[in-house]
Parts: C-alpha cells; structure tokens; sequence
C-alpha cells in the first residue's frame, strides 16, 4: 500500500467513526425532543446553530488545514465534537423549555462547528493522498475516491440514525452522549498517532480578499450546492419523520427507515462512478452530468406532489417512501458528481481553502433548508415542503448550466 492509499484508508476510517456518531446525535436530539412534545418548527430550530455554524467552520476550516495541517484539524473537530456531546449531557429537565432550548442550540452549534471541521479537513485529505499516490489514470482513481469516501461516510450516518434510537432506549439521553463521547476519544488517539502531522500543509491566504477569491468553476458550483443541498433538507430534516410519525408509524420505524435510506443513498453514491460516464480530462462528460442529474432530481417532488394531491386510495406515508427512494437515488447520483467536481476544479496549492469554501456553502444550504423544513411543514404540510425543493432544485439545475467543461480541467486545478 502506497503512503497515499494509507493515508487515505486511516481518514476515512477515522470520519466514519465520526459521522456514525453524528448520526446518532441527531436522531437523538429530535426523538428526545419530539417525545416531549416539542412542535416542528422548534425541532428545526434546534438544529439551526448546528448548521449556521458550519458556514464559517468550512470558511476557516479550510484555511487553517492549509496553515497547519489536515492532521491537526482533524484533531480539533474531534476534540470540538467530544466537547459539545459532554456539554450537551449536562442538560437538566428541570429546567424550563427556553433554557433547555437554548442549551440545546448551543451545544448543536459546537457540534456543528466539529462536523464541518472534521468534514473539510478530511475531504481536503483525499486529494492531498490522491497526489501523494501518483498512479496512472489518475482522475478515474480521483473520482472512486470521492465517492466511495462520500458513499461510505452516509452509510455509516444512516447506521447512526439506527444507533441513535438504539442508544436512547438503553442507555437513555445522557449515557448515549458519553458513550459516544468515549467513542471518539479513541478514534482521536488512532489519528494523531497515525497520520503525518503536517499531511496537507500549504501556502495559506494571506488575507479575506484571497480567501475569497475562488475561480469562476468553484463559485457556480458553490451555488449549485446551496441550492442542492437546501433542496433535501426542507423536507427530510423535519418534514419527513413528522409526516411518518402522524401518519401512525412509531419512532422506531421512522428512524429505522430513515438509516435504511440514508445507507441506500451511500451506496449508491459510492456506486455513481458507474451511473456516470467518464472522460479524459475529467470534466467534459462529468460536468452534462451534473446537469442531466439535476433536471432530472428535480421533477421528482414535483411527481410525488401530484401523487399525492391525486391518489385517492393510494396510502399517503406508502406514497412519501416510495417517492424519497428514488429522490434518494437521484440525489446520491448528483452529490457524488458534485464531491468529485469540487476536487477536480479546486486549486492545488490552496485545494484546503477552496473544499472548505465549497463545503460553506453546503452547510448555507443545509441552514436554509432545515429552517424552511420546520416553517414550510408547519404553514402547509409536506406539499409546502415539496415545492420549496422543487424551487431549490430548479436553481440548482440552472447554476451548473453555467459551469465549465472540456478543457478546463488542467488550469481550474492551478
């Protein structure tokens, strides 16, 4: 094994652990607190700061693992995550609702400021062993990486859905934050123990207007993801397991549905490079698409919508699963497409910065569409839900119309 495949196989080892657990965080939180009576928006509202905070996490993640190094950053998002569960275990029930809510909110936002940490660094991670590695056919083997990283770590988050239900009926709220607490204790001594302490060290920005300053490829793509990954979670974050749950399922066939889901979408993302014809110079046939993907992901909330406005006798929750499959598929297609573009487009001396730019903009939409997915639920139901992403995934579709192709593959890389 080549020191970049090494490299490689320890991160994305070390990011399934970490995203097993933040999996079962969020089942954890919006069980626990939809158990005690809390209404859609307020659950979305718990999960705000969690995603706000990413945006900038991202921004400065990517710029410090320039600076320092991407083994470093790892360690910090470790340490920030263990921080933030510890901090969330300290959660009273005698205290009132806003003070719980506030504790709450605080704690998701140290936890998400872990995540997008941890996420940028070790995405950065990959093109810096992929170099490393120096094989021929380099961007085929460009593209498997990524999207077995990006298949796997969803995989492992829809395992943590299941986890996180199973850890709040044994061990009960607090016992399953320090159970997982301990859980990345470890994983953290492997990382620092494993990996080169300045693995991904780099020329950083000197100041914000460089920090900024991203080719026209990475901004277009940025924007797409906005728009993308708003579009999933205006109905999925919310939306979806209340919809489930008032239509007579139990909490553990919500969450053992959405970790079913989830897996699926990671093995299908794992699997795009096959759904995906590939060229030479890595972008002429990968950028159409990202945009035959997109238009197609985005008729289907329209489809399930007229289903479901239409359908008499047809049992709406059956209706929702059915639809979310193939959403699922679609989508696990496009975010692969988009993992890998973002690498092939990013700059090579500051590759850090511009992942960590592009991941900020994930964490916008992930923001946007956890917000929307409580309000749009609680003015109009899952029809309100599915025409919000319907919209997201119109503009998604228009922002990589405008992307790059054939032949700007060698100097978007810098």
């Amino acid at each position: 094994m080549t020191e970049g495949s090494r490299n490689y196989a320890i991160v994305t080892a070390a990011y399934w652990g970490f995203t097993l657990t933040d999996g079962a965080l969020r089942m954890l939180v919006l069980l626990h607190f939809f158990r005690l009576g809390y209404s859609p928006f307020t659950l979305a509202f718990l999960f705000v700061l969690y995603e706000a905070a990413g945006i900038a996490a991202n921004l400065i993640g990517g710029w410090l693992a320039a600076r320092y190094g991407i083994t470093r950053m790892l360690a910090v998002g470790l340490t920030t995550q263990i921080a933030g569960f510890l901090l969330l275990s300290g959660l009273s029930p005698d205290w009132t609702a806003a003070a719980s809510v506030t504790w709450v909110v605080m704690a998701q936002g140290i936890c998400g400021v872990a995540k997008d940490l941890t996420k940028t660094a070790s995405k950065s991670a990959i093109k810096v062993a992929e170099a490393t590695a120096k094989a021929e056919d380099a961007e085929g083997r460009l593209f498997r990486w990524v999207a077995w990283f990006t298949g796997s770590k969803n995989a492992m988050k829809g395992i943590g859905f299941f986890l996180g239900g199973l850890l709040l009926e044994a061990l009960g709220f607090r016992g399953a934050l320090w159970a997982m607490a301990a859980m990345l204790a470890l994983i953290l001594l492997g990382v620092v123990t494993s990996l080169p302490a300045m693995l991904g060290k780099a020329k950083a920005s000197k100041t914000a207007r460089e920090l900024f300053a991203k080719n026209r490829a990475v901004n277009l793509l940025a924007l797409a993801r906005v728009a993308l990954f708003g579009a999933r979670d205006v109905w999925f974050v919310v939306g979806v397991p209340v919809f489930l749950y008032a239509s007579g399922w139990t909490f553990t066939m919500v969450g053992t549905f959405l970790a079913l889901w989830t897996i699926g979408y990671g093995v299908v993302q794992a699997a795009a490079p096959a759904f995906v014809k590939r060229s030479s110079d890595g972008l002429s046939a990968e950028v159409p698409a990202a945009r035959m993907w997109s238009l197609a992901l985005a008729i289907v909330p329209v489809a399930i919508a007229a289903v479901l406005a239409s359908a008499a006798g047809l049992p709406a929750d059956m209706v929702l699963v059915v639809g979310l499959c193939v959403f699922g598929f679609a989508f696990a297609v496009n975010s692969s497409v988009h993992s890998y573009l973002i690498l092939a487009y990013a700059g090579s001396e500051k590759s850090a910065e511009d992942v960590g730019f592009y991941y900020a903009a994930n964490a916008l939409g992930r923001f946007a569409g956890t917000l929307l997915s409580g309000l749009l639920y609680q003015v109009g139901g899952i029809y309100a839900c599915l025409i919000g992403s319907a919209l997201m995934l119109a503009a998604c579709f228009l922002a990589t119309l405008a992307l790059p192709g054939r032949g700007t593959f060698v100097t978007a890389r810098g």
